[in-house]
């Protein structure tokens, strides 16, 4: 293989066939031969002197090399995407309906507000709001963007990291001052703790350099929703273990106060995530951009 757009489309066939699930498929897809998917794959799989797809008469399943390397050439894909669209479409007024996913109160507390300003920016565009906690997937239910919080799997998206989410233990003032700042988390066994029910009602997670550990935790409230819990904090109620973002505002406000920040977990990424497949429409390259420039600043 010789040239980088010899490069370029044997990367693109490779794609092509995982995505299609066959190489008969995705020579249908790509309007050429099977004997020519065939000798690209080949020629990709002889340069890089690894063997990126298992092949059996039945099936196709990536390697674990393919798989770094799927994931890779989607990023480069995508950004050749991005550059050539950007020099169509820079004249194109965005218009068109634009539908996206967030969780629910991330999405009621910054996404909301954020898109109603874009659509006063474009008027011309339509957005729809989705806001779910569960894992959508955006290809199976035609969405166009989501918001995503924690660790993205899913390698046949684009993911653009705006940010980073917290998990914080929080208290008010009044309630520290009471009962005493905890300096480690096992002072939290006897407190009352704020709870969620579900796997981790009893329990909260907590990091010690490389070692993670679980803290039991009990009290008389328990919730199976966020803002009453978060509520409930600012009254006083006791210790409340929260994402970052959601209770931003009461410690911006000096209303709470994060505790034991030594012991965090690692942060989550706040991701926006597309489908890479086609190129993207005007309308939803101004919205990622427009949404970029909201998020970054409140979460780095």
């Amino acid at each position: 293989m010789s040239g980088a757009m010899d490069k370029l489309r044997a990367m693109q066939t490779f794609v092509r066939i995982v995505d299609e699930g066959s190489l008969t498929a995705a020579a249908a897809s790509l309007r050429t031969s099977l004997p020519a998917v065939v000798r690209t794959l080949a020629a990709l799989e002889a340069e890089l002197q690894v063997r990126l797809l298992n092949r059996t008469t039945r099936r196709l399943s990536l390697t674990a090399e393919g798989r770094s390397y799927l994931d890779g050439c989607r990023r480069i894909l995508a950004n050749i995407d991005e550059v050539e669209a950007g020099l169509t479409e820079s004249h194109v007024e965005p218009s068109g309906q634009l539908t996206l996913t967030a969780s629910v109160l991330f999405g009621q507390m910054y996404v909301a507000p954020a898109v109603t300003r874009f659509v006063q920016r474009y008027p011309r565009v339509r957005c729809r709001m989705e806001f779910t906690d569960r894992v959508v997937n955006l290809l199976e239910e035609d969405l166009d963007v989501g918001v995503r919080i924690g660790p993205l799997a899913d390698s046949t998206l684009v993911a653009q990291s705006v940010g980073r989410i917290r998990r914080v233990v929080v208290a008010t003032p009044a309630y520290l001052r009471k009962h005493g700042v905890p300096r480690h988390p096992d002072e939290l066994a006897g407190a009352n703790c704020l709870r969620f029910t579900g796997n981790h009602a009893h329990w909260w997670s907590f990091r010690d350099g490389e070692r993670e550990f679980h803290v039991p935790v009990s009290g008389n409230l328990e919730f199976n929703q966020t803002a009453p819990a978060v509520a409930a904090c600012a009254a006083d109620a006791g210790f409340g273990h929260f994402l970052s973002y959601q209770v931003a505002q009461l410690v911006e406000a000096r209303k709470l106060r994060i505790v034991l920040e030594d012991f965090e977990l690692p942060a989550w990424p706040l991701s926006l995530i597309y489908p890479h497949a086609r190129l993207l429409p005007a309308r939803t390259r101004a919205f990622i951009e427009w949404m970029r420039d909201e998020l970054s600043p409140r979460f780095r």
